[in-house]
């Protein structure tokens, strides 16, 4: 049997570690369950392990006590990094010695995933640098500031490369345990455990999840009014020649520094605050889909439709149908 490390971070916790300790345990258990029904052998040992005898969560208000120490693993095949502190900055000692570990037994073979934040804590091994990365959209910049060689796909759910997974925010570690399960066992048991844990199986974004904060900790201060101005004149025809021109700055070196402090250009920036003020409208007011797309300042009905598209998953119409309660009546 193969064997499954669910570690057990002893600093640096948040409410949603203990989340995705106990949901991989409890999924990981009801795979191997299934197919002890079907009389075939489990794939998975299945243990939490950790550098401390038992690690407080919830400001003590529950406990953990692993299984093992993690010295006293010689070997894993799969190893779980749970979610950790979103306001991360650096890691701290008793990580210090789970990203050592993790990188010793990924150059021994094992597979790594990440949850939500736990992203954190594996970039801090190196091995995500040049590989594409998923995480919570509210943590994207402050992990794009950290670890500036990591391929960022905030808008993915999952992410797969050379062994190594991550997923999106909150509880989408669910989708990426049900991607596990079907990777390691097979099509029939993750379908199994979807209908269980009653997972969307079929969920591959989280873009529509995703509300738009511009980028405003780079220091760059004119990009910080440009960032203002495009905020509070969004609906407005802009000419982005003529914004570098107010601001002094010449094309090219205004669109660089723009990327360099928000990781958008400037298009794009403008384009994500207007579908941001779309969502909202679509989410809570009783107006058309037109209606709100003259009001961001759009007059092209396809054109709209398409960048909403790409910044949500969905289409203005889709959005309003899921997120708007007078829609669904």
């Amino acid at each position: 049997m193969k064997h499954l490390t669910i570690l057990v971070p002893d600093s640096q916790t948040g409410p949603n570690t203990l989340s995705c300790i106990i949901g991989t345990y409890h999924v990981f258990t009801e795979a191997n369950r299934y197919y002890d029904q079907l009389n075939r052998e489990p794939i998975f040992i299945i243990e939490l392990a950790g550098v401390s005898k038992q690690s407080n969560f919830v400001n003590g208000l529950l406990t953990v006590m692993p299984q093992k120490d993690i010295t006293a693993i010689q070997k894993t095949d799969l190893i779980i990094v749970p979610a950790v502190i979103s306001n991360f900055t650096a890691i701290e000692a008793g990580n210090s010695v789970l990203s050592e570990w993790i990188l010793h037994h990924h150059a021994k073979g094992a597979n790594v995933a990440s949850m939500c934040t736990g992203a954190y804590l594996l970039a801090s091994t190196g091995l995500l640098d040049n590989k594409s990365c998923s995480i919570h959209w509210k943590s994207a910049a402050n992990f794009h500031k950290l670890f500036p060689k990591v391929n960022l796909k905030t808008e993915q759910i999952i992410t797969d490369e050379q062994g190594i997974y991550t997923n999106g925010g909150g509880y989408s570690f669910l989708n990426l345990l049900l991607y596990l399960v079907e990777k390691f066992y097979d099509r029939q048991t993750a379908i199994y455990c979807s209908k269980i844990f009653q997972i969307d199986i079929a969920r591959q974004t989280q873009s529509d999840f995703m509300i738009f904060n511009g980028q405003k900790s780079h220091g760059d201060e004119m990009v910080m009014r440009a960032q203002d101005y495009l905020e509070n004149n969004f609906s407005e025809k802009i000419s982005m020649e003529k914004l570098s021109e107010k601001f002094t700055v010449g094309r090219r070196n205004f669109d660089r520094r723009f990327i360099k402090a928000t990781g958008n250009t400037p298009v794009e920036y403008l384009q994500r605050i207007k579908v941001e003020s779309a969502k909202k409208e679509l989410e809570s007011s009783r107006k058309t889909v037109n209606e709100v797309m003259y009001a961001i300042g759009y007059t092209d009905v396809k054109a709209f439709r398409e960048i909403f598209r790409r910044f949500t998953g969905l289409s203005p119409l889709e959005y309003k149908n899921k997120y708007n309660k007078t829609a669904i009546k």
